[in-house]
């Protein structure tokens, strides 16, 4: 940034109006540019399809943490303008790295602002670009937890249905008459990430409810391997497994027996051979021919962006993982017979102690981490958002402000921002996290360092979040492939 600082309104109340009626005025072109060229805006990192005016002020004060000063909506609304004129091929675009490039980087001087604009996106103009031969077709099978996360992900994502189509959800037919309404109504709503944004009505007759638009089927089987999509006009479609049920090639399998499926992900450690992806870390390994592809754990995608950041700077000579986990449906309400031990006692009253496979899986991501790691975990009662503890002993010395401030780098700078938050506010707890779209959050306040030994403590919304890198290994497996700005992003 440049030292040019934004002076103090003379009237907080009136900036605050102005400032709000300029989000407003964002808002429909946002929309225009999503629904009709399938051109997402984002502000440093953070969608700007579909928010609210808050939400968008919200978005324009986040800049400070990032380049130390807030960005205006009076600076990103011209940018925005001077795109609406431009001919853009489906493309990604930050517009709030555009804007302080322009107005406090003096990226664009002697430039008006549609002139900047204009030599910006040059490469983006008339562009025949499209993010993948023809729109993919996705099913959900199962529509637990994360099954419906992701559905929301893919309906939010659809903008010109030029990438994915969220074409039909298979569980197993419910005792209840009304079974297609209690789905569609588990999608609607929900008690900890609220209600859907938008629309859903049910089609009985069609087997189907309507959200935002997207018409979802909704088919009942008992078996992966029995059902003909193409009866429904599904094809090449990559089928999602949420239920957890097959973890392995054998069993995943099944899915492709099925006319009309493509490629399986699985929203689970895969066992075996089976290729474990943490998005944005090594994701290059998904190959074209890949038909079945694991997307790890939550706690995985949690923690090994950090240790890679870390292993990376200091390396990693060995550590522990303690994972403090929000209980999940595998464990009881009230006391009963579980199969696996502690986790039959209710999980509403209790810290349950329980094994997590995340330290081992780390090696199937990371190989250069491989036995030295070791990890535990305490399921506790709150519904959603965990912690992860690093225990870790560095190959080097550090304190806490330099290593703090390259996490501060790697989470704001590198390309690993989508998968590493940043947090360094003393009074966040885990509910405030709740919604988070990175894999993890680092908490800057809570980071223990004594010279070679240092502790971290990270935050992840293990429902949501890891929904939004299973959204991201579903962009790999198909080819989907967005023209962005800035070209490195």
């Amino acid at each position: 940034m440049t030292d040019r600082k934004r002076p103090r309104p003379e009237d907080y109340f009136s900036d605050w109006k102005e400032r709000e009626a300029l989000a407003e005025a964002i808002i429909p072109t946002v929309g225009k540019l999503a629904r009709e060229r399938n051109v997402r805006c984002f502000c440093y990192d953070r969608s700007m399809a579909n928010a609210s005016v808050l939400d968008l002020m919200k978005i324009h004060r986040y800049v400070r943490q990032v380049e130390g000063n807030e960005l205006s909506e009076r600076e990103t609304l011209p940018v925005l303008e001077a795109m609406s004129g431009l001919n853009l091929g489906p493309s990604h675009i930050d517009v709030g790295r555009l804007a302080v490039n322009y107005y406090d980087k003096g990226h664009g001087e002697g430039l008006s602002v549609e002139e900047y604009v204009r030599e910006q996106l040059a490469y983006l103009i008339d562009s025949d670009h499209h993010p993948v031969d023809k729109p993919v077709d996705v099913v959900l099978y199962g529509f637990g937890r994360i099954g419906r996360l992701v559905a929301r992900i893919l309906i939010d994502k659809t903008d010109g249905g030029d990438a994915f189509r969220l074409r039909a959800i298979v569980v197993r037919k419910g005792k209840a008459p009304n079974d297609l309404v209690k789905r569609a109504s588990l999608l609607r709503r929900d008690s900890v990430h609220g209600a859907f944004n938008g629309t859903i009505r049910v089609d009985e007759e069609r087997q189907s409810f309507v959200a935002n638009g997207n018409e979802v089927r909704v088919i009942y089987a008992d078996s992966p391997d029995t059902i003909d999509y193409t009866e429904y006009g599904i094809d090449d479609a990559i089928v999602v497994d949420n239920t957890g049920v097959w973890r392995d090639e054998a069993g995943l399998s099944q899915h492709l027996k099925s006319k009309g499926v493509a490629k399986v992900v699985l929203t689970a450690p895969g066992k075996g051979d089976l290729k474990n992806v943490v998005a944005g870390i090594n994701n290059e390994m998904i190959a074209p021919d890949d038909r079945i592809i694991s997307a790890a754990s939550c706690t995985t995608n949690a923690i090994v962006p950090p240790l890679k950041a870390i292993d990376d700077e200091y390396g990693i000579v060995h550590g522990h993982v303690e994972t403090v986990h929000a209980y999940t449906n595998d464990q009881n309400l009230i006391d009963n017979y579980h199969k696996a031990d502690r986790r039959g006692r209710s999980a509403p009253l209790n810290m349950v102690i329980t094994e997590t496979g995340a330290a081992k899986a780390v090696a199937k991501v990371l190989p250069q981490l491989s036995g030295k790691l070791t990890g535990n975990a305490i399921r506790v009662p709150t519904p959603n958002v965990s912690m992860a503890i690093l225990n870790l002993t560095l190959g080097s010395d550090t304190d806490k402000d330099t290593l703090n401030e390259y996490m501060r780098n790697m989470a704001l700078h590198s390309t690993m921002r989508r998968q590493i938050d940043y947090s360094n506010s003393p009074e966040v707890v885990s509910s405030d996290f709740v919604g988070s779209r990175t894999a993890c959050v680092y908490d800057a306040q809570a980071t223990i360092v004594n010279g070679r030994q240092a502790v971290l403590y990270l935050w992840y919304d293990n429902e949501f979040g890891y929904s939004c890198q299973v959204y991201r290994i579903l962009e790999r497996m198909a080819g989907v492939n967005y023209l962005v700005y800035p070209p490195s992003a």
